[in-house]
Parts: structure tokens; C-alpha cells; sequence
């Protein structure tokens, strides 16, 4: 660890990361980017954040034909390190930010630093079902495309009703014979043309007013699901080799508990406006924060506001 303390220290990547880091070093802040890296507890954790399980990325501007969700995080990275950031493809496990300069420790590198930015995202959340952690990766994924291609030609479950349920879907009719979707309402959440895409697909089916009770399999991985009628009570047994869980994201703040104040639902707490959290010098910006939006230009947004606070912040203090 350097005897030097950090200007701006950022904790995760994509394009809230990413973007934060490419202002600040722009600013001449030099700043060290903690990208984050498999983990433990979700394997598929990787840096640049949820767009690296992302496939077209159409709404992004300046992209009309659009591009792949890794294709546009390799973007954001390199245009970071023109201006000099220095990247750790690593998880920080432990921070104190009772005094500053604040303590930021990654598996190898720790820094002090003046300011941190926190950009850590959100990963997508399980059903808790019976069978379903047996069958995690043999059968139980939270992605199709990372497994979408185990599955070619086979029939498949998708379970959710937003944006993400319907993008999961739409890839996976690609590949599969047949995608069922189960949500547990009769109408779906997702946007107007995402739900005119899977309603319009002939390869798309959908189970209303269901929710699946267990995830069945043998030695070999997963053969079906059981599925539970919320009206009428009714169970059947569904025969599916894959099972896709889209139903939200939990955000990635069990390292910030007790020190950074946060809403019920664990995503950080900014003031309105901005992306000041409650300890002065300390910001949050992208999915880790915001609930409501959650797309990649509203994160690279406030990415952008968190770089620009953090400066403002430090010359007021006289750094």
C-alpha cells in the first residue's frame, strides 16, 4: 500500500464504473478502479457488470445498429485507461470509511484514498425453491447467454415478466424448439415492445398466474419443474432440461451494511439530485442506487456526476 493517499478510488465497473472513471481521469484525479471479479457467492459475477450477460444492446445511443453488451463494456474500459486509470480485475473485500483518507482493500491491492466512488451494481436474484440450488448450472441459470447454448433445440422455462424475463425469452427462442414463460400475474410488466416481441413469437408460450413450486432433476441435471396454479391451486409437472430465473436483481451492498445508509430493499440511499451518500466524500451511482430506471445510459449518467462531485468535493476541502 503507498504512503500516498488516492484521489478517487472506484469500487466496481460498468458503465457507472467505468463512465466515473473516465471523467475523474480526465480531471487529472488518477483514478484506481477496483472492477470487481468472479465471486464465491454468484460465480457468474464478472467485471463490467450485468451488460456482460447482455446480448444486443439497442437503446444505447450512438449505436444504431446496435452492439453486444461485452463489445460496449471493452469500449468503456479501454477509453478509461487512454486517460490513465489504473483497472484491478479484483474484489474489494473490506473498507473503513470512518476516517479519511478511507481504506479500500481489494484479494491484493489496498489503497487510501480521499474519495471513493461505489459502483457496484446489482446481481440478479433466485426463486428459493426446492431443487433450485441443486440444479444451479445443471439445469438453473440466471443467464441465457451464458447457457442459452447448452440448450439448443431443447425446451426451456423462463420465469419472470419484465424487461429482463422478455429479453431471456426472446434469445432463447433463437435456439431452442420451445420457451415457456411462467409469471406469476396475468399481465406482464415489461415495456410495451419488449411484451409485443415475445407475445408475437410463435416459439414463445406463455403460463399465467403460476409460479414454479420445485425444480426436478436426477443425477444428470435437471428434467422439469413443477408449476402451481395461483388461482385455482392446481399442480403440473412440466418436462424442461434449462430453468431461467429473471425475476430482479438484489444490489451489491453487503459490504456497505452499518456504514452507508440504505433503503429496505439494500440499495444505497443518495441524496435526491445527486450521488452524495451519507459520509461526505463518499459517492454511489448506477443500479447500486437506483432502483427505479436501471438501464446502462441512466448509470453511466450519474457514473458521470458521481467523477465530477467527488472533484468538486476534494478542491472544496482544499485537495
Amino acid at each position: 500500500m503507498s504512503d500516498t493517499p488516492q484521489k478517487v478510488t472506484i469500487i466496481g465497473s460498468g458503465p457507472a464504473g467505468y463512465t466515473a472513471a473516465i471523467y475523474a481521469a480526465r480531471a487529472g484525479l488518477e483514478p484506481v478502479v477496483f472492477a470487481g471479479g468472479p465471486a464465491l457467492e454468484d460465480p457468474q459475477r464478472v467485471p463490467g457488470g450485468q451488460l456482460m450477460v447482455t446480448t444486443d444492446v439497442e437503446n444505447y445511443p450512438g449505436f444504431p445498429d446496435a452492439v453486444t453488451g461485452p463489445e460496449l463494456m471493452e469500449r468503456f474500459q479501454k477509453q478509461a485507461e487512454r486517460f490513465g486509470s489504473v483497472i484491478h480485475m479484483e474484489n474489494v473485500v473490506e473498507i473503513d470509511f470512518s476516517s479519511r483518507p478511507f481504506l479500500v482493500k481489494g484479494e491484493t491491492v489496498t489503497v487510501r484514498s480521499e474519495t471513493v466512488i461505489v459502483a457496484t451494481g446489482a446481481t440478479a436474484k433466485w426463486l428459493g425453491v426446492k431443487g433450485e440450488e441443486d440444479y444451479k448450472n445443471r439445469g438453473v441459470s440466471a443467464c441465457a447467454t451464458c447457457d442459452g447454448a447448452f440448450f439448443r433445440n431443447d425446451e426451456v422455462l423462463v420465469v419472470g415478466g419484465g424487461d429482463t424475463a422478455m429479453e431471456e425469452a426472446l434469445y432463447l427462442a433463437k435456439l431452442a424448439s420451445k420457451v415457456t414463460v411462467v409469471h406469476r400475474r396475468d399481465t406482464l410488466r415489461a415495456s410495451k415492445i419488449m411484451q409485443e416481441r415475445a407475445l408475437n413469437n410463435p416459439k414463445i408460450e406463455f403460463v399465467w398466474n403460476s409460479e414454479v413450486e420445485e425444480v426436478l432433476g436426477g443425477p444428470q441435471g435437471m428434467t422439469g419443474a413443477r408449476i402451481k396454479n395461483r388461482v385455482t391451486g392446481e399442480v403440473t409437472e412440466v418436462k424442461s432440461n434449462g430453468l431461467f430465473v429473471a425475476i430482479g436483481h438484489q444490489p451489491n451492498t453487503s459490504l456497505f451494511k452499518g456504514v452507508l445508509d440504505m433503503h429496505e430493499s439494500g440499495y444505497l440511499k443518495t441524496v435526491p439530485g445527486s450521488t452524495r451518500t451519507n459520509i461526505p466524500g463518499v459517492y454511489a451511482c448506477g443500479d447500486v442506487q437506483d432502483s427505479v430506471y436501471r438501464q446502462a445510459i441512466t448509470a453511466a449518467g450519474t457514473g458521470c456526476m458521481a467523477a465530477i462531485e467527488a472533484e468538486r468535493w476534494m478542491i472544496e476541502q482544499g485537495g
